[in-house]
Parts: C-alpha cells; structure tokens; sequence
C-alpha cells in the first residue's frame, strides 16, 4: 500500500503444476494493510473504450490502455480516494495475478536509481492496468515490465502471475529495474517482504524475465562484483535485523509446513526462494499456509504473551483484508477469498467468469455494518478474540462444517456446467453458484457470531454471585 494508508505488509505463495495435488497452477496472497478496512469483490466485464485511459489518485501516473478490455475478477478497496487497488483476480483468458508483495530496496542502489514516487506506477494500479489486457502469464509480466521501462516505478514490489501452465514472480527493484522468475513445475515460493529471487541466468530466458540494461546498471554503479553470480536478492534487497523478526520467520514457517524434511532457522537470510515440497500441496495445504501464525509453537501470538511469542510477525494477521487462492487447470479457474483474517475466515471458492457479485460482497465502509461480509468475518474475529482459548472451538466447528458445504457445492456446481447446454446457461449456474456460495459462508458466520454473543453474556465484569436465599 502507499504511505497514505500505511504500507503493505503481506505474505504470498506460488505452486507449480507438478507441485500441485491435481496438476493446478496456484498463486495466493494475504492483503495486509490495516485491521479495518474493507475489501468487496467485483466482476469486471469485457468491454470496448474509446480513448481509454487510467489516471491514478495517489499519484501522477497516467498510461493509455487498450480499447478491449477482458472480463476479470477483482476485489477492490471500499473506497478509491487512496487508488483503486483491485489486488488480484483472474481474466477471461485463465491469466491470474496478485498485486502486491510489498518489499524493500536497498539504499545504494536507490542513490542510483531511485523509485519515481511522482508519476510512476503504484501497487493501487497494477491489476488495473496489466490483467485485462494480457493472455499469458509471461505477457502480464512483460506488459508490466515495459510500463517501469517507460514509466518508472514508485515503489518495490512483488508481482505474482500465473496461467495453467506456469507460474512467476516478478520483483521490481528500483526505479526502471526489475527480475521475473518463472517457478519450476515441482517447486513451490514462500515470500514476506523481502525481494527473494536469487541467481539470475540471463542466458535461460524461458526461465528468467529481466529489465534491459540491468547488468550493465549494477556492474558501472559497482554495485556487485563480475565474477560473482548475479544475485538479485544480494544486489537490490535488504540485510537488516528487522527482517530477521519480520519477513524471514514467515518464510521460515510456510517452508517448515510444505518441507518439514528440511531443518532451518527462523532468523536466517539464506532461506531459499524456491523450494519443493515433501508431498504433493492440496488447495488446503496452500490455505494452511496463509493461515498459520506458528499455531501450537512457542511463537504463537494467540498464547499467554512471553519473550517468544512476541518474537516473530506470523503470516496470519489482524491486519488482513483478505487473503486470496487463485487456482487454474485445464477449464477451471477458482478464486478463493477469505474476507478479514485468514486463520479466523474461510476460503469461498468463487467463480471468476461470473457477472453478479453476491449482495453483501459488494457492500462495507471503514465503519462497521452488518451488510457487509467483510464485517460479518471482522464481527466474528472480534468476538473469538475476546477470549481465544475459550471460543476457538466454536470458530473451528463453523470453519470445518463451512469448507465442507463450500466444497461440496462447488464440486456440485462443476458437475452441473458440464451438462449445460450453451453459454448462457453456464453463466446462469456460475451466478447461481456464487450467490449460494456466499450464502452458506455468511449464514455460517452469522449464526457463530449468535453463539458467540449470546456465550459472552455470561463474561461481564458485573456478574455477582447470589445468594439462593435472597
């Protein structure tokens, strides 16, 4: 995010194919900003502009868009007085991406080409302006790669892209300098605000996307030796010790649950970008990874608070807008959002290619409401919170009993498209199946946040024990 909302501080995930349970490309992320301010879902629809245009209201950058615009999905802020920060989605064409990891760069290499914070892009257009408009994975982060070119950027940042056959992490360094890093099918990339990508092999261009002149840039400024391998990470990030509190442990932890074979430690800058799992990754798995705030361990924030637990930022955090999955194979396209907190929440598996977004989906301001469903996760959240030990059950029943329902319907829902007769009947199922999947995980919700309310009577500080002869 800018610095007008506060930065943003979020964690992502990248799946290869063959890393993957059943053969699906996947990229998610937590949207981490602020603990209360809501996110809505959109269904943005194939159209033809004249004369189109995007002007940013954060800053002064301004590009000419083509005139087509492809159907994607998205989940916009509450308001666009900050930008419009539509953050991820998934087009017409199975290309999804998620905007922004947010990262750092370092001070040396700024001094030679600093972010152009005046008119150059911001993570609040990214999706904006590179999604409707791209077919493939690699021409999203070519398309993005020639707007720094020309443009600038304002800000290092982490891009994620993906189609079904492959996925990449593109990471923009300085001002007009940025890597991409396609993952290998059999590996997986945990990243937490940090710039991650590691050797880059500029002669293997199926594998590597790489700003012109990015060479020449480092060795005439001697900012890294010619006779080293070109370390991105080494030459542009950072190597402080708030990393080591704040973005490896994070790293740390999602590589512990996917390849728990490998030992590592929390506060280590040599945490590999790429790693391959000990066992195929399932959907939940990808889920459990967004989720987790080092449940069980000494680091987990939700126990009685020591040294320890106060020691490490987890994944999972009260800041979370949303988290997303965007999951492609073959035909299908899954958007799973979770509204508020991941680990307090429950991924929707949302058709992308829909055209009506479920009522309260479209609904929430900075100020709680109950039409909302960003609030009905929030409302639920604040009242576990209230007494985390004694309510989790209650969250864990309604989140189980939940993905069960969503699940199921989904793969109901599946079975029906396939025995539709034409598109407009495949449209009118996709709908169907959105409303209905927002309808259980809200109805869910509403009827835990009942419980949890009509439980937490019994906690006021003026209860007082009577005396049965009075």
């Amino acid at each position: 995010m800018t610095n007008k909302i506060g930065r943003s501080s979020c964690t992502s995930i990248l799946i290869g194919k063959k890393a993957s349970v059943d053969g699906s490309v996947i990229i998610g992320r937590n949207e981490d900003s602020k603990t209360a301010w809501p996110k809505h879902l959109a269904f943005n629809a194939h159209r033809t502009i004249e004369n189109n245009e995007f002007k940013s209201k954060d800053n002064k950058f301004s590009i000419k868009l083509p005139k087509i615009t492809y159907s994607y999905s998205s989940t916009p802020e509450w308001t666009d007085k900050y930008g419009v920060f539509e953050e991820d989605g998934i087009n017409e064409y199975h290309v999804a991406m998620s905007a922004t990891e947010s990262a750092y760069a370092n001070d040396r290499v700024q001094a030679f080409d600093p972010f152009n914070t005046k008119d150059g892009i911001l993570e609040e257009a990214m999706v904006t302006v590179v999604l409707p408009y791209v077919k493939t994975a690699r021409s999203g982060v070519e398309r993005l790669g020639k707007i720094v070119q020309e443009h600038g950027a304002a800000e290092a940042n982490g891009i994620l892209f993906a189609d079904r056959d492959e996925a990449w992490y593109m990471e923009i360094g300085s001002g007009h300098h940025y890597v991409a890093r396609r993952i290998p099918d059999d590996s997986y990339a945990v990243v937490a605000n940090q710039l991650a990508i590691e050797v880059i092999d500029f002669d293997d261009t199926q594998n590597f996307i790489t700003s012109p002149g990015i060479q020449e840039f480092v060795y005439q400024n001697h900012l890294w030796p010619q006779d080293k391998p070109f370390n991105f990470r080494r030459i542009f990030g950072t190597h402080d010790d708030s990393d080591l509190t704040y973005n490896t442990p994070r790293v740390w932890a999602g590589q512990k649950l996917l390849t728990p074979s490998i030992v590592q430690d929390p506060e280590s800058f040599e945490l590999p970008f790429l790693r391959k799992p000990d066992h195929p990754i399932a959907i939940e798995e990808a889920q459990r990874v967004l989720s987790d705030h080092f449940n069980g361990s000494q680091y987990d924030l939700t126990k009685p608070k020591n040294k320890q637990t106060a020691a490490f930022r987890p994944i999972s955090i009260a800041t979370t807008q949303e988290s997303h999955l965007l999951q492609l194979r073959n035909e299908e396209m899954v958007h799973w959002l979770a509204m508020g907190i991941a680990a307090q929440s429950v991924y929707i598996p949302f058709y992308p290619q829909g055209t009506e977004v479920p009522t309260m989906f479209k609904y929430g301001k900075k100020d709680f409401t109950t039409n909302s469903a960003y609030w009905v996760f929030k409302e639920a959240s604040v009242l576990v919170d209230r007494d985390w030990s004694k309510y989790l059950i209650y969250l864990n029943n309604t989140q189980s009993t939940t993905n069960e329902q969503l699940v199921k319907t989904r793969v109901d829902y599946d079975k029906k498209l396939k025995s539709a007769n034409n598109e407009a009947q495949q449209l009118q199922l996709i709908n169907e199946a959105n409303k209905e999947l927002a309808k259980i995980a809200i109805k869910n919700y509403q009827d835990l946040i009942a419980k949890l309310i009509t439980l937490q009577t019994e906690d006021s500080p003026l209860k007082f024990k009577m005396d049965p002869n009075l």
